[in-house]
This record gives C-alpha cells, structure tokens and sequence, in this order.
C-alpha cells in the first residue's frame, strides 16, 4: 500500500488549490480515506474524509464551506479542493487510509498560504 500526496505550493489567501493523493496496492473505493494537516509547531489534524460505503464527505469545522474532498476510484487518486485559504491554513497536507487493519499515510506536500 502506498499514497503519495502532491500539488502542495505557494497560494495567495483568497485563492485556489489542488491537492491529489495518488493510491496504489488497494483499490480506493474499497475504503475510507482522509486529509490530514500538520502546522509547524502543532498537532497533525484531521481534516476531511470520504466513506467508502456511500461516498459521504466529512469535514472539520476550520475547513468546511472552503475545501472539498471527492477522488476518483478508477484513477485511485484522492483529491483536496481547497478554495479562500487563509495563513492558518500553511501545513504539511498528508493522505491517509486504513486497509486491513493497518494505517498507510502518504508523504505530505507543504502548502503555503501567503501574499
């Protein structure tokens, strides 16, 4: 099982950005996965994810109503929409998903949120 997250960078506040989680050795709608955040100096967040029963999103308080989750099972990607960033939102952004009782996380992109 491996994820490899990418498309991290620099983006203005107010912006747009795109995250992707690329997935292999498990078919992604087979289980749930999810967002994840670590900000310099704090606890790694969860942010969002998807059901692998119905597809249902979920999402932490600080992002909702600004990033979207949604993936593509026939790509075996994930992605992270993330509209209006804001500073706060600067972190190492990582995938994660549980497959047969393990927990896999993908290395992280860095996405920075400045002017």
């Amino acid at each position: 099982v491996q994820l490899q997250a990418s498309g991290g960078g620099l983006v203005q506040p107010g912006g747009s950005l795109k995250l992707s989680c690329a997935v292999s050795g498990f078919r992604l709608g087979d289980y749930a996965i999810g967002w994840f955040r670590q900000a310099p100096g704090k606890e790694r967040e969860g942010l969002s994810c998807i059901s692998s029963f119905d597809g249902s999103a979920y999402y932490t308080h600080s992002v909702r109503g600004r990033f979207t989750i949604s993936k593509d099972n026939a790509k075996n990607t994930l992605y992270l929409q993330m509209n209006s960033p804001k500073p706060e939102d600067t972190a190492v952004y990582s995938c994660n998903t549980q497959v047969r009782g393990e927990s896999y996380w993908g290395q992280g992109t860095l996405v920075t949120v400045s002017s």
